[in-house]
């Protein structure tokens, strides 16, 4: 049979066109595929970083928070920069006890701060909604730490011969967390803490504006602050680094310590 060149030049023309169409419908879907692999990953990435946030806020709201330290009346247990991070099972599943050191709201006129600084409309509004979902630590802004000292019912006192405050009639020590060169209080006091209330105070102790100093009547019913304002119970530092340590509760301090009414019973039984 007779060779046709000019057949064979059309059946390679057509082949060449129809693998040209298969390569560029290759290409199109391929181009696809990225497109779809590129949303799917953003769409992945949303979903993490939304979970992530609502964790944060969960633990934030129920659980844990993180505060910054803005003042010097818990020197030397915390300096001013330190950050806390506090537990919000306290008080609720377990109770504050005496040597605690605890965040709450201000009672009312504690805090004098001066207003903070402007950072812009949209840097204070990041600011405080990454301090609102918990991924940044709360400046304390209208918050202040102390140590608990007296619980409802308690006496205490200020003080005995020996410069020591006296709770339900028992002195105690506080060498252990007193900042070195502090009196036990340069101010005398002789209140019974209210029930649903704690008598608080700093350990720095000439620098802190406390439970003392906010009860003009020298009854504790003003200076004591009621249970539930208290925030939580700051149990670790965690900033600077070099800081990093768990919050002592010195509860051996309180060891001694006679239960709330018990002292007003014995007097009683005296007369």
């Amino acid at each position: 049979m007779a060779h046709d060149p000019d057949s064979a030049h059309r059946e390679a023309a057509n082949h060449g066109r129809a693998r040209t169409r298969s390569e560029r419908h290759r290409g199109s879907g391929g181009g696809g595929r990225v497109v779809a692999g590129f949303a799917a990953g953003v769409k992945e990435v949303v979903i993490v970083l939304a979970m992530a946030l609502v964790l944060s806020f969960v633990v934030k709201t129920f659980l844990v928070q993180a505060f910054f330290i803005p003042s010097e009346s818990m020197e030397d247990t915390l300096l001013v920069g330190d950050r806390v991070v506090v537990s919000k099972l306290t008080p609720g599943p377990f109770d504050i006890d005496r040597g605690d050191v605890v965040v709450f709201d201000d009672p009312g006129g504690w805090l004098n701060q001066p207003p903070p600084a402007d950072r812009g409309p949209l840097l204070d509004g990041l600011h405080d909604g990454l301090v609102f979902v918990g991924l940044l630590p709360d400046t304390s802004e209208g918050h202040l730490i102390k140590r608990v000292i007296g619980l409802p019912g308690d006496k205490v006192e200020c003080c005995d011969a020996e410069d020591r405050l006296l709770v339900n009639g028992e002195p105690i020590d506080e060498t252990s967390y007193i900042r070195p060169g502090s009196k036990p209080s340069e101010v005398e006091f002789n209140v019974v803490v209210p029930e649903g209330h704690l008598w608080v105070m700093g350990d720095n102790r000439g620098e802190s504006s406390d439970s003392r100093f906010h009860d003009p009547e020298g009854t504790g019913k003003e200076g004591s602050v009621p249970m539930d304002l208290v925030v939580g119970k700051a149990f670790v530092k965690i900033w600077p680094l070099d800081r990093i340590s768990m919050i002592d509760s010195h509860d051996t301090v309180f060891s001694d310590v006679p239960p709330a009414g018990s002292q007003a019973l014995a007097e009683t039984e005296t007369r």
